[in-house]
């Protein structure tokens, strides 16, 4: 079975020079995002992943300060948005793509049209066109060109992975399209080469393997190229992928190439595949000859011996007995022998497995214990079979933190380091990542007090085709938090009276910590009086009691009440303010008809305008003002209506008969009783057509009390 490997296969010089220049980032401490896939290529995916290097399709999901401009290139807009974003741009655009970028962006500066010969939906394609300043036209075929709007010049240009043969089938349509038609080839050299080598094995070739990303454009068209030549081409992305029976290896010439998007072990796995086939045919087509050998000297010595048929059924039991294995099977063995750098396990097969100790899972493995294994290698080209324990490990691993996922199942992780915008954590052996908004419940400032913990997460995404975890420990937080509310909720009650902390305050009211769960004392319920701000009542960390008054658990409020646990000042009042008695109070409020006055908090009284003074007022600030602390009389209480009457004039009044009363032996300084002097004092300012004589009274009562002070003060010294 000859093969032929085409001479221009598999790594381009753009993609090599951004894989690699990713590879080596990957080794620095930073996240390393690419935007948009570096290449279409999901084994080298797998690869860049595992090394720390992720692909996002959105500027706003870059985790670290740095981002990777993969070789298709963009437009300037995104390389803005990376400016905008202050991100640090690693620009891995390939130079043919930068070239074709250049002149679209010169020959349209001044309005000339671009047509791109291309799919349009391709991302190299799309960063093109960003760089056009007028009007842009994308054609992917002969059709699509002929279909084009009358057009008196223009620039056309191709992606440049385009097939070189499709390009001059479109161009040579456009030149008698178009009157002044700039053609630029952009096609690059490399793409030239691949496409022109496949195409001359598929002239020759039986059968014909294309490598690479089922996503992959330059695949595609490398595949449909050979395709159009030899009708038995297939396209696969791994060695695993080859169909068996595919050709006739005995006959059949089998071409191999690969796109610009396929690493080298990839074309060099598949070339193995198809060698490890054909020796095992070989030895295969030897045992058969042998045996057509045999049949005819069975057929010329038909006299053989009983003992020599015995012997050849007794092989042919034993060959019966053999399994047939193939790369990629999983299948459990027995070890046989144990050495310093391998172990060998017995598989069924006619030569038995080697599993390097770098590929052992189990590093306690023991003779005769009963592994499962992978075949690597059917032949290693020394006739042994390669096996490994990794894949099989990983496989399982993996598959048990898809179903932890889906089943929302809680799972431990190792912070290994700490990273811009989170942690790399490790998941049984997987790598996975916590951003720095779901390590806590809070604002975490300091995230290298969770290196080298354990901690508790739950897996949030999952990507199965890039093996990319991300994980929250606020996930576990919360879900632990509303179990521990849901049995707290349940021991609570309406009317109860619970213990509780003051958390903090609002305008509106107070939070009190009860347990666990946070309840609301409104401020209106803080206490019977009026509240202007809850600090004026309780402080932040106060031990409080309070009453609960409403549950509403769909909605997690709690209503507290403070004031409710205090007997309301009203029902007390008319046993605590007798009528007829003088007590203190604070004036809080002027009005037109009089002052109200603070006796006790929640508890007011009115002092009407014609109480407020011993002479008639024209207004009650003439007699008392807001904060004024003055003695009234009760002259009625009526708790059901919330009112109490007081009266400054009367305690005026009581004040002064008393002051009358050290007058008794004095009377030549009166000419008058001390009766006749109340009659003046008291009755006169109260008649309305008397004010004229208001002053005068007032005067003399001056005059009085300062004489009868002297007499006190006089009959003291003797």
């Amino acid at each position: 079975m000859p093969i032929i490997v085409a001479d221009h296969a598999g790594f381009c010089m753009g993609v090599k020079r951004a894989i690699d220049s990713a590879l080596s980032l990957s080794n620095t401490d930073n996240v390393i995002n690419s935007f948009g896939e570096l290449v279409h290529n999901p084994e080298v995916i797998n690869k860049l992943e595992n090394a720390g290097v992720y692909a996002v399709n959105s500027l706003k999901d870059i985790k670290g300060d740095t981002v990777l401009i993969r070789s298709h290139g963009v437009s300037p807009s995104v390389l803005k948005q990376c400016e905008e974003f202050n991100l640090k741009v690693v620009d891995l655009t390939c130079p043919f793509v930068d070239r074709l970028h250049k002149k679209v962006a010169e020959y349209s500066k001044n309005g000339l049209p671009v047509i791109i010969v291309g799919d349009k939906n391709h991302p190299e394609i799309i960063g093109t066109i960003g760089w056009c300043s007028g009007n842009v036209y994308t054609v992917n075929s002969v059709d699509e060109a002929n279909n084009l709007p009358q057009i008196d010049e223009a620039l056309a240009v191709a992606q440049t992975t385009f097939p070189y043969e499709d390009w001059q089938k479109i161009t040579q349509l456009l030149k008698g399209k178009i009157k002044k038609l700039v053609l630029m080839e952009t096609i690059c050299t490399a793409t030239i080469l691949r496409q022109k080598s496949a195409r001359e094995i598929a002239t020759k070739a039986n059968a014909m393997i294309v490598i690479g990303g089922k996503n992959s454009a330059n695949t595609k068209k490398l595949y449909n190229s050979c395709k159009e030549l030899c009708s038995n081409t297939i396209m696969v992305e791994r060695a695993s992928d080859i169909p068996m029976g595919f050709a006739d290896i005995n006959t059949d010439i089998i071409g191999i190439t690969a796109g610009a998007s396929t690493p080298e072990w990839s074309l060099k796995e598949v070339i193995t595949r198809m060698t490890d086939i054909e020796n095992k045919e070989e030895i295969l087509t030897q045992e058969i000859t042998a045996e057509e050998t045999q049949v005819e000297l069975e057929n010329a010595a038909p006299a053989a011996t009983a003992e020599e048929q015995a012997k050849a059924d007794f092989l042919a039991d034993i060959e019966a007995t053999l399994v047939k294995i193939r790369p990629g099977q999983v299948m459990t063995g027995t070890v046989v022998q144990i050495t310093d750098d391998e172990v060998c396990v017995n598989i069924g097969f006619k030569s038995d497995g080697l599993i390097n100790r770098s590929e052992l899972a189990d590093k306690d493995v023991k003779m005769g214990d009963e592994i499962e294994v992978e075949v690597v290698k059917v032949n290693d080209g020394e006739g042994n079979v390669l096996l490994s324990q990794r894949n099989i490990v990983n496989r399982k691993v993996w598959n048990a933190l898809v179903e932890k996922h889906e089943n929302n199942e809680v799972v431990e992780a190792i912070a290994k380091d700490v990273v811009k915008g989170g942690i790399i954590a490790n998941i049984n052996g997987v790598r996975a990542f916590i951003p720095a908004s779901q390590l806590a419940n809070r604002y975490v400032e300091n995230l290298d007090e969770f290196k080298g913990q354990t901690l508790k997460v739950k897996i949030i995404e999952l990507d199965r085709q890039k093996k990319r975890i991300v994980a929250s420990r606020k996930a576990v937080i919360l879900e632990e938090e509303a179990a521990k509310k849901a049995e707290i909720w349940k021991t609570l009650a309406e009317g109860e009276v619970v213990d509780g902390i003051v958390r903090r305050l609002t305008n509106f009211g107070a939070f009190v910590d009860i347990g666990g769960i946070d309840g609301l004392i409104h401020i209106t319920d803080l206490s019977w009086a009026r509240v202007k701000h809850p600090s004026d009542v309780v402080k932040p960390d106060q031990k409080v009691q309070v009453k609960i008054l409403s549950l509403d658990e769909e909605r997690e409020r709690i209503q507290l009440g403070l004031k409710q646990l205090a007997p309301r000042p009203w029902d007390v009042a008319d046993k605590k303010y007798i009528v007829g008695s003088v007590v203190e109070g604070k004036v809080v409020r002027i009005t037109t008809f009089g002052a109200f006055v603070e006796l006790e908090p929640g508890l007011d009284g009115l002092v009407h305008i014609s109480q407020c003074a011993l002479h008639r007022i024209q207004k009650v600030e003439d007699a008392v003002q807001v904060g004024d602390i003055i003695r009234v009389k009760i002259l009625n209480v009526d708790s059901n209506a919330h009112r109490i009457s007081l009266s400054i004039r009367e305690v005026l009044a009581d004040e002064a008969l008393d002051n009358s009363d050290l007058l008794e032996d004095d009377n030549q300084l009166f000419g008058e009783t001390p009766e006749d002097f109340v009659e003046e004092v008291v009755e006169k300012p109260i008649v309305e057509d008397a004010v004229e004589a208001v002053e005068e009274p007032v005067a003399e009562v001056e005059e009085v009390v300062e004489d009868a002070a002297e007499v006190v003060e006089e009959k003291t010294e003797e």
